[in-house]
């Protein structure tokens, strides 16, 4: 059963060292790839523009 109240002391640093272990935070590099950028990485604005893409594309 879930406790009604979340409490992240007693999860978020047994999860974020999961991650470390798992190399979750490494890009793994290619040696002689090609180097790129992502001016706007996914999800891109699509469709019918709104106030929405104003506030969290500009």
């Amino acid at each position: 059963m879930l406790d009604k109240h979340y409490r992240p002391q007693e999860v978020e640093q047994r999860i974020y060292e999961a991650w470390e272990e798992g190399g979750a935070f490494n890009c793994g590099q290619r040696t002689g790839a090609e180097t790129f950028s992502i001016v706007i990485p996914p999800p891109n604005v699509t469709g019918s523009l709104h106030m929405g893409h104003a506030l969290n594309n500009t």
